[in-house]
């Protein structure tokens, strides 16, 4: 597909809107959850696509962040991230009532399969807001889905840690910890980290997963789907667990990106298909993409 062809399929689809912050939160290790007012963009986000959001004025490249979550009916999104650098400093800094440009819904996202309603979602870090709002998504749907969320992070979680009331006979009872909003929707989560928190499993996020999977049945296993977001070497690590358990694996990569509507292909990637291989553009033929296309054996 050219340029031209792209541009006019996201025509009508992605949006520049003048948002405004509703809420902050701040986490330790210098993470926020900022909700912003954007209807536009909460009428048509799905879970893995996200915004390129004008940090500040005085800062003219815009940054890509996920979207966690979004209240369709009240006109709200929300963002989760880190501050790394001037401009995401200046969007932690911003206050209620505060203006904002946001681009988006932007990118492809996630697609579940009716056929593997065992969905098992791995966040790492910043990477964990596409895996809640597909959390959300499921717990919303009429279809009997059967979601494990998995996350990990080697700073404090940005959220307050809850003890889960969700069994998971799979694994030691100490290893309890859980995202209280997973909680209340009564979707299982369980956390991993080397850094030795209360109630965490002490190792990688594909350790811990891979304990799941070694609980299931054969035919159990035959209606898991993979789903994840995180850094690139979390990633293949996942993408290397799809392969061991012959799952479907869908992934949300994270790139450096400009223009963030497919103008300067600057995020492109080396994508490999029964069609050959291909050069895509993460943020609109993506963020979303097989997991063996992308991170091939």
């Amino acid at each position: 597909m050219n340029v031209t062809n792209a541009a006019q399929r996201n025509r009508g689809t992605i949006f520049v809107e003048d948002a405004s912050v509703i809420d902050v939160q701040s986490f330790p290790g210098k993470q926020f959850v900022i909700r912003l007012h954007a209807a536009k963009c909460a009428a048509r986000a799905t879970a893995g696509s996200f915004i390129h959001i004008q940090c500040d004025e005085t800062i003219p490249m815009r940054r890509p962040l996920s979207i966690m979550r979004v209240d369709v009916t009240e006109g709200w999104i929300e963002v989760l991230f880190k501050t790394v650098g001037e401009g995401l400093r200046a969007l932690g800094n911003k206050k209620i009532g505060d203006a904002v440009s946001v681009i988006g819904p932007i990118g492809h996202g996630f697609v579940p399969s009716s056929e593997r309603p065992r969905t098992l979602l791995i966040g790492g870090g910043v990477g964990i807001p596409p895996m809640v709002f597909l959390a959300e998504t499921l717990h919303e749907d009429n279809f009997d889905w059967h979601p494990l969320v998995i996350m990990g992070s080697e700073i404090p979680f940005p959220f307050d840690m809850t003890t889960s009331a969700i069994p998971t006979p799979w694994l030691a009872d100490e290893i309890s910890g859980s995202m209280p909003l997973l909680e209340s929707w009564g979707i299982p989560s369980r956390l991993a980290s080397l850094q030795g928190y209360d109630g965490c499993f002490r190792g990688y996020v594909t350790d811990l997963a891979r304990k799941w999977l070694m609980s299931l049945s054969k035919s159990e296993l035959a209606e898991v789907e993979l789903f994840s977001c995180g850094p690139t070497p979390m990633l293949k690590a996942v993408a290397s667990l799809a392969r061991e358990f012959d799952l479907a694996c869908q992934v949300s990569l994270e790139e450096f990106m400009a223009c963030a509507v497919g103008g300067c292909a600057g995020c492109a990637v080396r994508v490999t298909s029964s069609d050959g291989v291909a050069m895509k553009r993460v943020c609109v033929d993506g963020p979303v993409f097989d997991a063996a296309t992308v991170f091939a054996e």
